[in-house]
């Protein structure tokens, strides 16, 4: 090899790797990601692109807090929304594996009071329905606590569920994740958010968490809300609930940390973690839940959203590309988590606050940002 051409090989290994990774400079790169979120006015965005199983180009524009004009890092912490149901799940295969759960349970006879869709009383709610999103069972009454769907606490809870049979049709509630969450304690005997750290977080070495007092709060992204053409800080996506924690039950209080929608975690974790279901529960060298387990919360149980066990599989987020992934929305916030597992890709995006608007069923921003980043990385 020629001495000039060793030291322009050299010279690359020492790049950044967005550097090395970008068809285009990367300057234009970040001009076209600011772009975007000039469009739809966002606060700030965190992006991470993994490409050939590794994390190749992370970059955050904005800011993480508009009074103090403090710019946002990927390693700033977001409260993620609803990608926080894929941690419940894949928590909730763990103990499957171990035969301590079991897919087909019956889940009254896992919460602690009955659970029956009052139109059909002879059909089992199952604990995979309720990580589907197919359990009949939907958010009218709300889903900060158990008592709106136990008939001896709500004289009304009958209208929690939809009149359509338990595994026959998919409609997206919260309620079902936290139910979950009381399960996973019920069963494990472990504190919700515990649970999580010890088996999920800390084995990928994952500095995150759904209670705000264990966390940094000092790496807090504030939220924003778009209301009425301004933003407005929304501090109640970090409320640390002390008081409710000392009086905590398992398996009652479980929606105070809300294992629906309650991690706090960086873009640059999320990937990290994004990585672990790209390679079916692999990462870093551990085995997080089986092969066979990763593969079936892939699995879409319904045709039209093409949603498995709290993950999705859609081609309308990059048309005609095939991904699995979720999003989450809370406080102004919008979490996008995208991965092909064959061609070890994927993408994650966070903003915490933006113009929204909805395309496909997508927020445009993130879609768009995502698009470009496939374009540009991928395609």
């Amino acid at each position: 090899m020629k001495k000039r051409n060793l030291i322009y090989l050299l010279a690359l290994c020492c790049l950044p790797l967005k550097t090395i990774y970008a068809q285009i400079p990367t300057d234009k790169l970040l001009a076209g990601l600011q772009a975007i979120a000039d469009e739809y006015k966002a606060v700030g965005v965190a992006v991470v692109v993994v490409k050939d199983n590794k994390p190749v180009y992370s970059q955050a524009i904005g800011y993480k807090n508009v009074d103090t004009k403090e710019a946002l890092s990927t390693q700033d912490l977001f409260r993620i929304a609803s990608i926080s149901k894929s941690f419940s799940a894949t928590a909730v295969m763990q103990l499957v594996e171990q035969g301590r759960l079991n897919l087909n349970d019956d889940v009254s006879n896992l919460i602690g009071f009955q659970v029956r869709n009052p139109k059909f009383p002879t059909t089992p709610i199952t604990l995979r329905m309720l990580l589907s999103h197919t359990s009949s069972i939907n958010d009218s009454n709300g889903y900060f606590d158990f008592d709106v769907i136990n008939p001896a606490t709500n004289a009304e809870w009958a209208k929690s569920y939809n009149a359509i049979q338990p595994g026959e049709g998919y409609m997206y509630c919260n309620l079902n994740f936290n139910m979950i969450g009381a399960i996973l304690e019920r069963v494990s005997g472990m504190r919700f958010d515990t649970y999580i750290k010890k088996m999920v977080l800390n084995p990928l070495g994952l500095q995150a968490g759904y209670c705000v007092d264990s966390l940094d709060s000092k790496r807090f992204a504030t939220l924003y809300e778009y209301e009425s053409g301004l933003f407005k800080a929304q501090p109640a996506a970090y409320t640390p609930r002390r008081e409710d924690i000392e009086k905590y039950i398992l398996g009652r209080s479980t929606p105070i940390f809300s294992p629906t929608g309650g991690l706090k975690i960086s873009a640059e974790d999320l990937a990290s973690y994004m990585r672990m279901h790209m390679n079916y529960g692999s990462a870093e060298g551990k085995q997080l839940i089986s092969t066979a387990s990763a593969q079936l919360m892939q699995q879409p149980l319904t045709t039209e959203e093409g949603y498995g066990l709290a993950l999705t599989v859609t081609d309308k987020m990059v048309p005609g590309v095939s991904l699995v992934g979720h999003t989450g929305s809370a406080y102004g916030l919008y979490s996008t988590m995208f991965f092909n597992p064959t061609e070890k890709y994927g993408f994650v995006v966070v903003t915490n606050g933006c113009v929204a608007s909805y395309e496909n069923g997508f927020v445009r921003l993130s879609a768009k940002i995502v698009n470009y980043l496939y374009t540009n990385f991928i395609e």
